[in-house]
């Protein structure tokens, strides 16, 4: 079974999103299952995980209930207020929900570096996983060191890095990135997905060699076991399409060895998320 472990669904309201810019016009418009389905049956993807992009209760409902009427949404990523003081009521009566399985906050667009490790923030986090539910890392690279410690003090909860923490391929800076990377890995609860890479490249001029120092030190980290393709649709088509992005992890791949492969490409994200058989 392969899995895309990260995209996004969005009935799109400038309002609302306004993070998608005059720069992103390709975003501004609905991106729905119906959408979808003809772009994973092609590249030959079973299912995917729908994740947040907005920080509403609403937005959680709206991907059940798309998730509700199909069947290639193996699984929900969704919001919740990790700050509430009643979150572990909330969480209670999140449990029974079908296909909800995690919980993702928009760390990166917080002032504050060390969000992370404020104490209502962690109290949160540990509900989440106390319920059962995976909790997704969404950071840049300046706000690796507070997740570092974040993951240290949180032990039983089950983490994925997001976008491997967005890494400077534009401009090649890996360091201090790489070696946070290496930090942050050593955690054996902590996953990270290999998605939303070609747009923190250049969009219009990537290459597959841009994201080889980048693969390298994650694969090498985190190793096959803890790592889960993403294509981060419809965003990565800002800078290529679905087979390109898929394409791009899989040409990477070939070196391994074909248990490993299925292991990024299904294996992990079943096991990290609890995904059953959910295709026909």
């Amino acid at each position: 079974m392969i899995i895309d472990a990260h995209q996004h669904f969005w009935n799109y309201d400038p309002s609302r999103h306004t993070w998608i810019n005059d720069t992103m016009s390709v975003l501004k418009r609905d991106f729905l299952p119906a959408d979808l389905d003809s772009v994973l049956s092609a590249n030959g993807v079973d299912g995917t995980i729908a994740v947040q992009v907005e920080t509403s209760l609403s937005e959680t409902e709206f991907l059940l209930r798309l998730a509700q009427f199909s069947k290639k949404i193996f699984g929900v990523v969704g919001w919740i207020d990790l700050t509430a003081p009643d979150i572990e009521t909330q969480l209670h009566t999140c449990v029974s929900l079908p296909k909800l399985c995690g919980f993702r906050h928009i760390v990166q667009d917080e002032p504050d570096d060390t969000y992370l490790l404020r104490e209502d923030v962690i109290r949160g986090i540990r509900a989440v996983g106390g319920c059962g539910f995976t909790y997704d890392i969404l950071i840049y690279p300046r706000q690796l060191p507070a997740a570092i410690e974040l993951v240290s003090r949180c032990e039983k909860q089950k983490f994925v890095l997001d976008h491997c923490a967005k890494p400077f391929l534009k401009t090649r800076q890996f360091k201090p990135w790489a070696s946070q990377i290496r930090e942050l890995a050593q955690s054996p609860n902590v996953f990270c997905k290999l998605s939303g890479l070609v747009t923190e490249a250049d969009w219009r001029s990537w290459q597959p060699a841009d994201f080889l120092p980048c693969l390298d030190l994650v694969v090498e980290a985190f190793g096959p076991s803890r790592l889960m393709f993403g294509s981060d649709w419809p965003v990565c088509l800002l800078a290529g399409e679905y087979r390109q992005v898929k394409e791009l992890i899989a040409n990477y791949l070939r070196q391994f060895p074909a248990n490993e492969r299925r292991l990024i490409f299904g294996g992990v994200a079943a096991q990290f998320y609890g995904i059953v058989e959910h295709s026909e």
